[in-house]
């Protein structure tokens, strides 16, 4: 869910949870050292995912910012409450296709909405869809006191005495999410020594595909963002992003952090933030900015950025839940009637 506090006022794209991507994961698989495992979550009310659109995980290995390997998930219009995916995997040039094109390595997968994963194994691939337990912590009512200048906290209240805006409650705890769960041989990867891993939610509206929303680096879109520039962000390609996103982002810390020009600068380059995709070195343990894992806590890692180290971590713990086998993603919280 960390991609939902966008300006605090924002709903998802175009109005439909369905199209909301949520959070991108990758860390070697616990189970086999060799494997790399990769998770992108939509869709917080974990229902079936738009049959209009294209989730897609995206990997550049070469470091031109382009896709040198795409996974293509595209779902069937539900039916009394079950729905199947079809998975595209292509490569090289395809890749770079906004159509789910390649070859398909998996047909009408049942997706899975209880507590039993549909495990799919393809070839090279371990691949499972459905609802699954979110693991991502954050306490919305402290990020909400960032925002309230009204009552004195904001960024900048810290660095002149203010309190720390925490409440010490995690927000999470029996919140739900949809799950596209892919495990593949780290080789496949052709990492040198890294790579730069990206998600996608295009969807097709009157005979176009519309891009509307992105997934990279944790909270970046939801923090950096405003009104104004959500969609053209969301629509926007990574290989563009150092140029037109960078003065943006130096504007906004030199508010949240007191950061000069060349200080931003700095800050961005040293933690990859341009472009918006999640660096991964598959030889290193994953730890954010390195991949993502379900422990980091990625809200205080964003935080003590925008404020070059002022606000204090929040004091939450990682969910414990999560699984040392696939899907990795606990079971789905029941339901609140």
């Amino acid at each position: 869910m960390s991609n939902h506090f966008t300006g605090l006022s924002l709903g998802p794209p175009l109005g439909d949870q369905r199209l909301d991507l949520c959070d991108l994961y990758a860390f070697q698989s616990p189970a086999d050292p060799t494997r790399t495992v990769i998770i992108l979550n939509a869709n917080p009310t974990a229902d079936a995912l738009h049959p209009d659109a294209i989730y897609r995980l995206a990997i550049d290995n070469d470091g031109d910012l382009l896709n040198d390997l795409s996974f293509s998930f595209v779902f069937s219009t539900p039916i009394n409450g079950e729905q199947t995916f079809d998975l595209f995997v292509a490569k090289g040039e395809d890749a770079r296709s906004v159509e789910a094109v390649g070859e398909k390595v998996i047909s009408n997968g049942k997706v899975s909405f209880t507590a039993t994963p549909n495990v799919i194994k393809s070839g090279n691939y371990t691949v499972a869809a459905g609802a699954r337990s979110d693991a991502f912590f954050f306490d919305f009512d402290g990020i909400k006191n960032l925002y309230d200048t009204s009552g004195g906290r904001n960024f900048t209240a810290l660095r002149h005495g203010g309190k720390a805006p925490w409440s010490g409650v995690d927000s999470n705890t029996e919140a739900n999410v949809f799950s596209m769960a892919l495990e593949l041989p780290t080789s496949e990867l052709g990492a040198k020594p890294f790579v730069r891993i990206w998600g996608r939610c295009s969807v097709r509206r009157d005979g176009k595909l519309l891009h509307v929303d992105r997934a990279g680096h944790p909270s970046v879109s939801s923090f950096f963002n405003t009104d104004e520039t959500k969609e053209e962000y969301n629509a926007s390609e990574p290989v563009n992003d150092y140029k037109r996103w960078l003065e943006l982002f130096i504007h906004l810390m030199g508010h949240t952090g007191d950061y000069t020009r060349e200080e931003a600068i700095a800050a961005i380059n040293e933690q990859s933030l341009l472009p918006d995709m999640l660096s991964f070195n598959p030889s290193l343990p994953a730890a954010y900015p390195n991949g993502r894992s379900f422990a980091d806590d990625v809200i205080n890692a964003r935080l003590a950025f925008l404020s070059k180290g002022d606000i204090p971590p929040d004091g939450l713990s990682p969910h414990t839940d999560t699984l040392s086998v696939f899907p990795y993603l606990g079971p789905p919280h029941a339901k609140k009637s």
